[in-house]
Parts: structure tokens; sequence; C-alpha cells
């Protein structure tokens, strides 16, 4: 089992704080948006981002060992997923969410 220490309460934290970050705004500003913020490929993104980032989360929390290779995902799709808002536009708190993200779980995978 692994002990969760200060710099996993970081990951945590930000793996919650972007799941909470995509996922709102994908429902509530890509959806009435509209355009390329519904594009099939932003959109499961996002989706995908927002889950990832949740079960990187619960890995940490409940302690498996594993949690190092589920974030080391977490940092690669956290890390499109910014680049795809930046594409786009207009989601700059979805973008920065998802970097902190994937700085934190880069950092519990290495």
């Amino acid at each position: 089992m692994t002990a969760v220490n200060n710099e996993m309460e970081a990951c945590i934290d930000n793996c919650l704080a972007c799941y909470r970050r995509c996922l709102q705004t994908a429902a509530n500003h890509c959806l009435e948006a509209g355009g390329e913020h519904v594009e099939p490929e932003h959109f499961r993104l996002m989706m995908a981002c927002a889950e990832i980032c949740r079960t990187s989360a619960h890995t940490m929390l409940i302690g498996i060992e594993q949690h190092a290779s589920v974030c080391g995902a977490c940092a690669q799709i956290c890390t499109a997923c910014a680049d795809s808002c930046d594409a786009i536009g207009g989601m700059q708190d979805c973008a920065a969410a998802c970097r902190r993200c994937a700085e934190s779980c880069q950092k519990m995978a290495g």
C-alpha cells in the first residue's frame, strides 16, 4: 500500500479540480457554444480527461501501487485536453486546470 504524502495530496486535489472543471466546462460551456466546442474529438477528449482525473484521484486515495501507471496516462490525456482547449479558445480555466493536473500526475508517474 502507498502512503499518501503532501505531494500526493496536492496531486489528488489537482485531479479532482480538473475533473470538476472539465466536466463543468463541457456541460455548461461547450454544449452551449456549439461548433468546434462539440466536435466529437474535442468533446470526447474532455470527457476522457474528466474520467481519468477522477480515476487517478481514486487510485491514490485507496493507495494502490499502480496509481503511478494511471497517473502517467492522466498526464498525457490532460496535456492533450489542454492543447485542444487552447486551440479552440475561450477555455483558459479548463486548460490551466488540465496543465496543473498533468504536471502533478507526471511527478506521481515518475
